[in-house]
């Protein structure tokens, strides 16, 4: 229990901390984003409304709302609503709208690509490792270049090779035009129809890390003293690859993983810009070439409260994997 309560009091403070300086940074910003956003909000579409001004100044930190605790109260109780303002790339949409609608596309395509291509890259490692210096070795090599292989060269490949030439899968965007958004077999088939060749380049760009990890800490934990102990009783060597070497072995690479899942929101940038996919990596793109500060803002809240729920929930994953933990933590 005791390291359970370190551990949250850990994270609560860390979470008051990035919401403490996602509320500081627009205020350290030169000049007054609210009225160069109030005039960008014009251009697109006419006049804003007071409500929406005000909202605008809590969120950023300009005009006349009072003092810096003020400011501060009236941030955490907006947060609290989910009123993160409106987007002038979107206009007048307002933000949490719009991280509503990109939310579930980046957490279906990357958070299950994620989760694939860490479990095929770890079953590999953990079998190459294994049988080290047979023919299954030769996975070693193709998986050092998928690792070295950046994102979008090999996304521009697969466009290519099956967008363009063979034209067996579609190039851009995440449905096909036309079809009614919703749970119904025509939008769900459209929309896995399209996240194929995304969901095959992330996959292929990011199973050789796990792969080579594994493997070479299944190769160092066959040296240690619990595993030729077992060896020597007499184990089946399924039980000892399993349940001795891999669940050792692949602690280290449960870190990684808690790092990787904690980016799935922020998305696959450069794949989602490639394939024109409506994620939050590709809207994250958009905030940053409009200057929409508000949705930037959600978007790096909202990255960096997953990663620190992630992370907390590797923690409690590793003391339940290494009891050592629980007791040097």
């Amino acid at each position: 229990m005791n390291y359970l309560r370190r551990k949250l009091l850990f994270y609560l403070i860390a979470v008051w901390a990035a919401i403490t300086i996602n509320f500081l940074i627009p205020r350290l910003m030169p000049g007054s984003p609210v009225d160069a956003l109030l005039g960008r909000l014009q251009q697109a579409g006419g006049a804003v409304s007071a409500e929406a001004r005000a909202s605008l100044e809590v969120m950023l930190g300009h005009g006349g709302q009072g003092g810096l605790w003020e400011q501060y109260v009236g941030y955490l109780g907006n947060l609290l609503r989910g009123d993160f303002g409106i987007s002038s790339t979107y206009f007048p949409t307002e933000v949490s709208t719009i991280l509503g609608a990109a939310l579930p596309w980046t957490l279906v395509l990357v958070g299950l690509c994620t989760c694939l291509s860490f479990a095929l890259g770890v079953t590999l490692g953990m079998v190459v490792g294994w049988r080290r210096g047979s023919r299954l070795d030769h996975l070693v090599p193709i998986a050092t270049f998928l690792a070295a292989v950046p994102y979008f060269w090999l996304a521009l490949v697969l466009v290519f090779l099956f967008g363009s030439t063979l034209r067996l899968l579609p190039l851009t965007g995440g449905y096909e035009y036309g079809t009614t958004v919703g749970f119904n077999w025509a939008f769900i088939g459209s929309a896995l129809y399209h996240a194929l060749l995304p969901a095959i380049t992330i996959v292929l760009s990011s199973v050789g890390g796990w792969l080579l990890g594994m493997r070479n800490m299944m190769v160092s934990t066959m040296g240690e003293d619990y595993v030729l102990t077992a060896e020597a009783k007499g184990l089946r060597p399924r039980r000892i690859m399993i349940t001795y070497a891999a669940r050792n072995a692949v602690i280290p690479s449960i870190a990684g993983f808690a790092i990787s899942l904690g980016f799935v929101v922020s998305g696959s940038i450069v794949t989602e810009v490639v394939f024109s996919y409506p994620g939050i990596g590709f809207t994250l793109l958009q905030a940053v070439q409009n200057n929409d500060y508000p949705l930037m803002q959600a978007v790096f809240l909202v990255i960096t409260l997953t990663v620190l729920g992630a992370n907390l929930l590797v923690d409690l994953l590793y003391a339940v994997i290494d009891p050592r933990t629980r007791q040097a933590g």
